[in-house]
């Protein structure tokens, strides 16, 4: 179960997403503004770039079937992140966060995803290590879940109804209105956290419980925490840049819910027949990307068009 990539590789894969950060954040995002789609555009085609890079990079040093694995697990995070998009589209709506802001707001709601999916990517392997029988019971929970995708009703997301949300207002003072970018500021003699923060917190709960299906569902590609994590981090990165690019745009991929059902179904039957049939991880790709890449292009085509 322990990965097998060495300090080496560990190493360069944090350089690479520690100078994108600072160089996003500390150069060309040092002053709240608004995100202009030229901007997203470039952001989503530097993460994409650099993920496509680290994954010749695994080939090179870990070889083809370590860059395919990369390559499934990258794309599938991907894929299930479309929700958490438009989820996103809700909640920065709901608080009414100006432009000059939800930057920010996505940056460190993002930052904080990558912590919270490495626990559990961490306490998830070091589970299935102790007991890999779980690993059976993780495809079942997988299988279910793309049952429970196709049953549920498409109904509004209510931001007012979040449990971390109240929790977050009962027990942290706040101030009434925004303070510019600021997280916390004084008022009437006391520091307090701005509306602001409370939406970072709302962001991060949401993206915990998109997590219970995406940690699963990696697991189900590869069990080497190396690549689990990785590919889970190039994903998350480049979801705040894709936000401002295709927030609209998510809103008419209304078939992708079928096609992220079915690689659910098949990644976990994948899991349990696993004893029985060894499916090949090139096989595995191709059926990732032709049901992402139909589901697309029927919903383009066949969708609701953009009033």
């Amino acid at each position: 179960m322990t990965s097998v990539g060495s300090p080496l590789v560990w190493g360069s894969f944090v350089l690479v997403v520690v100078v994108a950060l600072a160089i996003d954040l500390g150069v060309f995002n040092r002053e709240a503004r608004p995100v202009r789609m030229r901007d997203a555009a470039i952001w989503v085609a530097v993460w994409c770039s650099l993920a496509l890079a680290f994954n010749l990079f695994i080939v090179q040093r870990l070889g083809v079937h370590k860059g395919l694995e990369f390559s499934q697990g990258w794309l599938l995070e991907l894929a299930l992140s479309a929700d958490n998009v438009f989820v996103f589209l809700v909640i920065l709506s709901y608080f009414k966060v100006s432009r000059d802001v939800q930057h920010k707001v996505l940056f460190w709601g993002i930052v904080g995803a990558v912590i919270s999916r490495g626990t559990f990517i961490g306490v998830g392997a070091a589970t299935i290590h102790a007991f890999h029988w779980v690993l059976y019971l993780l495809g079942g929970f997988l299988v279910f879940t793309s049952i429970k995708i196709l049953a549920q009703e498409d109904k509004p997301v209510d931001p007012s109804r979040n449990l971390v949300l109240r929790l977050f207002r009962r027990l942290v003072p706040i101030t009434p209105d925004y303070v510019g970018a600021r997280f916390f500021a004084r008022h009437q003699g006391h520091l307090m956290a701005t509306p602001l923060l409370a939406v970072v917190v709302v962001v991060e709960a949401a993206d915990v419980m998109f997590a219970v299906d995406s940690i699963p569902a990696i697991f189900g590609v590869t069990t080497d925490v190396f690549i689990v994590f990785t590919s889970n981090v190039f994903a998350v990165l480049g979801l705040r840049s894709l936000y401002f690019l295709v927030a609209g745009l998510a809103q008419r991929l209304v078939y992708l819910k079928y096609a992220i059902a079915a690689i659910l179904a098949f990644i976990g039957v994948k899991i349990m027949a696993q004893p029985l049939l060894e499916i090949p991880i090139s096989i595995s790709l191709l059926v990732v990307v032709g049901l992402l890449a139909v589901a697309t292009a029927v919903s383009l085509l066949f969708g609701p068009k953009r009033t």
